[in-house]
């Protein structure tokens, strides 16, 4: 043996390494070394003489897999160049280049990016006579999505258009019909998606037997990565391979499945050991990530959930201090506290990237964007765009800056091109009208002298101005209204027809109207969004910057200090989830690997109240995931610092920082 595998791994570890042989499930909590694990596992079964193209090593990124081999290069010495490794999709796509013919493709078969997927759905879309523009129906991006999630899930098309993206009967039918024709457009062309790799592969290892034995066969040793991330179809893959050796081991970690909205499915790891019977279980919960602390309140928020695998995190250094609960007055408090402390730990010699701002939802980042931006704090937002960047957002503040500006060329654009009948030609043209006229009062009494939908759409954004002129937006509050006037103007149809996500979306913009509603001076709040924005983009590339991030984005990363905001009933766990007991267990998991991203110091705030353009002062708890806790897992920091008290609308005592 070249490694001595005693000394380089703890004895949890190096059981899995050493007896991993028949069907195994390596439960691997957060920061405890199972990428470490997966490689030497690769590096002992080398070792045992097991030739590299008898092992198949799947994980969910391509990055991953190469750092892997990497890894076994360092261990070994010698690059394993045979073995199969890397996503499903790329093994997919390996052996279809070999089958294809058995399935009617040819084998040299194109694959369709995500774009080139749309644009195919969009023809067929088109063949059916759908008509998108008059925002009657969905456009190819959601269709495709749907489509997409179906499959995925094992699930029917129509149920999927129904339940999972709300769209009436009627509607759900044409996703039947656009999903059958484009799958015939597909194998007319000989191309497949990037969902073909995985469903044409399952496919293949259940209708052609002799595929199925040979590959089985040749995978002596199966290992997956992740395995909590897995879908149906990836599962049965890694079923079906296995039927000869049944040498499956599966890494993943129950806890940290929270990717059902990209068609995860937590029963593929629950349920792995009735799957496969005899299935040996191990268990790696040394922690070499974060305090004892926070790992205790992480053991204490996941103890709630009933569908999982017990396990407890267990520390391999020491800490002092307890994670924080900060009570908040509202949001704008919530932000200034979380600055106040990074400018603190700043002074004290802790770096910005090392700092971490966490959420649950985007919107709930506003406040936090514009506070660091006053004190000129470099911070980037991971994986994804700053809140008032977002399309979404980006569309209704538009209107609000030709109310300020009747001037402005670029907030008309974006206005006009949300219209039907109104193209880039169209919205030139119109603008170079629109700019002959000398304010917005004279051009809502003039005519510009459109024809066809372009006039019908332009008389729609006549009648919707003349509403938002009505408003005075220098008066608390109106500002909100004037966002509720643009969304039942048809901008809430735009997002249900134009985005995937269009609930997420909405909450955004539920938000949006609340805070822009605290606002009595329309410059004033463009002024603080587009030097937020301005801020921002001077530091976007910035690698000594503070992260935000959705919790969603943020797994499988560490930060030093973490900040989880906006932990209030309703917003976290979010109220759709209520009623929903998977649902409420997937927003705890979201909570626990929220925690878990901390190395030394956590903190968790939610604000005591906020503002609602419907219903006033808001009074809200503490969320469910903290009430559930045993109190002594954290500290309330109010206790350390002046605060003051208040009653909430149940007659208890409230408190937040003066």
């Amino acid at each position: 043996m070249l490694i001595d595998y005693k000394k380089e791994l703890n004895p949890e570890q190096y059981q899995v390494v050493t007896e991993g042989d028949g069907p195994c499930l390596v439960l691997a909590g957060a920061g405890s070394g199972k990428t470490r694990t997966l490689v030497y596992r690769v590096a002992y079964l080398l070792e045992k003489g097991i030739k590299p193209e008898n092992i198949l090593l799947v994980t969910f990124t391509n990055r991953a897999a190469n750092e892997m081999m990497e890894r076994v290069k360092n261990l070994l010495g010698v690059k394993p160049e045979d073995l199969w490794g890397g996503t499903f999709h790329r093994i997919g796509n390996l052996i279809l280049r070999k089958y294809a013919n058995q399935l009617g493709y040819e084998r040299n078969f194109n694959i369709l990016d995500q774009d080139d997927s749309v644009s195919l759905i969009k023809h067929a879309m088109d063949s059916l006579g759908l008509n998108t523009k008059g925002q009657s129906f969905p456009k190819p991006s959601i269709v495709q999505s749907a489509i997409s999630y179906s499959r995925n899930t094992n699930q029917d098309v129509k149920e999927t258009a129904e339940m999972v993206y709300g769209y009436p009967d009627f509607i759900a039918d044409k996703f039947v019909e656009v999903s059958s024709l484009y799958e015939q457009k597909k194998k007319a062309s000989n191309v497949m998606d990037f969902d073909d790799l995985l469903v044409n592969w399952l496919r293949l290892l259940e209708m052609v037997p002799e595929v199925k034995q040979r590959f089985s066969e040749q995978f002596q040793y199966i290992l997956v990565d992740e395995y909590q991330d897995t879908n149906y179809i990836q599962a049965q893959i890694i079923q079906d391979l296995s039927t000869f050796h049944n040498n499956v081991l599966v890494v993943g970690d129950d806890s940290q499945s929270i990717y059902s909205f990209r068609a995860a499915d937590v029963r593929n790891i629950l349920n792995f050991p009735k799957l496969f019977s005899n299935a040996k279980v191990f268990r790696i919960e040394t922690n070499y990530r974060s305090t004892p602390q926070i790992l205790n309140l992480a053991n204490e928020i996941i103890k709630h959930n009933v569908d999982q695998f017990q396990k407890k995190l267990k520390p391999a250094r020491e800490g002092e201090s307890l994670p924080a609960l900060i009570p908040a007055r509202d949001e704008h408090q919530q932000a200034n506290l979380v600055v106040k402390r990074i400018m603190e730990l700043y002074r004290g010699g802790r770096d910005y990237q090392n700092m971490a701002v966490l959420y649950r939802a985007t919107y709930q980042s506003a406040e936090i964007q514009l506070e660091l931006s006053k004190y000129n704090i470099p911070f980037v937002v991971r994986g994804g765009m700053r809140y008032f960047e977002q399309a979404h957002v980006k569309d209704v503040v538009s209107y609000l800056k030709v109310l300020a500006n009747f001037q402005d060329e670029i907030a008309w654009k974006r206005i006009l091109l949300l219209y039907a009948g109104i193209g880039e030609k169209g919205a030139e043209k119109i603008w170079n009208r629109i700019k002959s006229f000398t304010d917005l009062d004279e051009l809502l009494k003039g005519n510009l002298e459109l024809k066809g939908g372009a006039d019908i759409s332009w008389q729609r954004i006549v009648q919707l101005f003349v509403r938002l002129k009505s408003l005075d937006v220098q008066q608390k509050g109106n500002l909100g209204e004037a966002i509720e006037l643009i969304m039942e103007a048809g901008y809430e149809d735009h997002l249900k027809n134009a985005y995937e996500n269009y609930r997420d979306r909405l909450d955004d913009l539920s938000q949006l109207i609340n805070f822009v509603a605290l606002y009595s001076d329309l410059d004033k709040l463009l002024a603080d969004v587009m030097l937020s924005e301005s801020f921002a983009d001077a530091h976007e590339h910035d690698q000594k910057a503070v992260v935000l991030s959705t919790i969603h984005q943020a797994k499988g990363l560490e930060w030093s200090v973490v900040f989880i905001v906006g932990l209030r009933n309703g917003h976290f766990p979010h109220h759709k989830s209520l009623e929903n007991p998977k649902e409420l267990e997937e927003e705890r998991r979201l909570f626990y690997v929220a925690a878990t991203r901390a190395k030394d110091e956590l903190n968790m705030l939610y604000p005591i109240r906020s503002f609602s353009y419907k219903f006033g002062e808001v009074y809200s708890k503490p969320s469910m995931f903290i009430q559930e806790l045993d109190p002594t897992r954290y500290v309330v920091e109010a206790n350390q610092r002046s605060y003051m008290k208040e009653k909430d609308d149940e007659g208890n005592d409230v408190v937040y920082y003066d």
